[in-house]
């Protein structure tokens, strides 16, 4: 049962999360054989300030993390 976990900075307006739950969900189908009501997706906001934190600790410091960021998050400040 696929979990989806996004985070990101404030701004994204409704449609466009809906959408890229949509387009995940999708995704996720296709590849792993499943069906849409197994699938879950999260979005949390932050502000550039908070994303320091969280990159930090939960990007920088992932052992899971499949696909790295190649930007410096100072930049969004």
């Amino acid at each position: 049962m696929p979990h989806i976990s996004i985070k990101m900075l404030k701004g994204r307006t409704e449609e466009q999360k809906k959408l890229v739950c949509e387009n995940l969900t999708k995704t996720l189908c296709e590849t792993l054989g499943c069906s849409k009501e197994h699938v879950s997706v999260e979005i949390t906001d932050y502000t550039a300030k908070e994303w320091q934190d969280v990159f930090a600790k939960e990007i920088e410091g992932s052992k899971n993390l499949y696909k790295k960021p190649e930007y410096d998050p100072k930049d969004l400040l």
